[in-house]
């Protein structure tokens, strides 16, 4: 499989996590980065994935192996020796419902020149989560993609020099013209658009021409609006909250997939929620259980939530 025989690309940098949980005793080590959960989402679903992506000498080929046993395409990876691999630093609170995010090392940004020269894909997925993806490089991406999805999250950020994150909002609002589904957190949403309710806030993203906006709600579950129609979507319940790293990311990973396959969007998000219910009972960005676990919780959810 290459880049050009894929359902989805999705656009990023990886991270070499390191989480601190508080169920642990000692630091965690482990693949991350939007692009890795959002990713492994989609295989799980059995989408054809493929990573457009520029990683370090430092990162372990040992994590190229794992994409490629899980069957994601590699190809769109390119190695640089002479640069470090970006990784952060991730300590939850006790009862989850904050984290502390410190970046340790920062890749370098990807260029036109690392974006394959010839394919198209049914979608791609901008997971950016440290301003690696210029809008030069979003621009490049939609013309070789039917749909163009987007997580700006990564763009909010700067970073001081002892690598805390410092939200300053700047965003080239020219890339959300190129976009046909967009999805963040409440906080984000609210920081990018400057308006402090959430109905505003998603207007704001439909105004710039953005068909569906999704807003994640951590364990209050997320907002889906359809050309400016609401839908409340539950959260999936889990039975073990182990670390939520990248539930987001599978969210939309997962809401791609069945988008793409001509679902209606309500159905799409009730399988997106229920992967981000799953990716939560294990550690990292793998584990995911059976696809069949993930349909049957779509399932109850729509049946009993979301049907019309």
């Amino acid at each position: 499989m290459a880049v050009n025989s894929s359902d989805l690309a999705v656009i990023g940098h990886f991270s070499m996590d390191t989480l601190l949980l508080p169920a642990r005793e000692k630091p965690f080590n482990i693949l991350g980065g939007a692009v890795a959960y959002t990713s492994f989402a989609a295989r799980r679903l059995d989408a054809s994935v493929s990573v457009i992506s520029r990683v370090g000498s430092d990162f372990p080929q040992a994590y190229l192996w794992l994409l490629e046993q899980e069957g994601i395409d590699t190809t769109g990876i390119l190695r640089y020796s002479e640069e470090n691999t970006t990784s952060f630093e991730l300590a939850y609170t006790q009862d989850f419902t904050d984290r502390t995010l410190k970046l340790k090392s920062k890749g370098h940004p990807l260029t036109l020149g690392d974006i394959p020269k010839v394919f198209h894909v049914k979608a791609s997925h901008i997971g950016p989560i440290a301003n690696e993806v210029p809008y030069e490089v979003v621009e490049e991406i939609k013309k070789h993609s039917d749909t163009l999805s987007i997580d700006p999250q990564g763009m909010l950020r700067s970073f001081d020099k002892e690598g805390n994150v410092v939200d300053n909002g700047s965003i080239d609002n020219e890339v959300f013209s190129l976009v046909n589904i967009y999805k963040s957190s409440e906080r984000e949403l609210c920081m990018l658009t400057g308006e402090s309710e959430l109905k505003p806030a998603i207007r704001t993203i439909h105004d710039v021409g953005i068909e569906t906006v999704i807003v994640t709600l951590g364990a209050k579950g997320a907002v889906l609006s359809v050309e400016g129609t609401q839908y409340n979507i539950a959260a999936c319940p889990s039975q073990v909250v182990i670390d939520p790293t990248g539930a987001g990311d599978v969210f939309i990973g997962a809401f791609i997939t069945e988008y793409i396959r001509q679902k209606e969007s309500l159905w799409c998000a009730a399988v997106a929620s229920a992967a981000a219910s799953l990716v939560v009972e294990g550690l990292g960005s793998t584990y995911f259980g059976k696809k069949e676990e993930i349909y049957r919780r779509a399932n109850l959810l729509y049946e009993k939530e979301l049907k019309q």
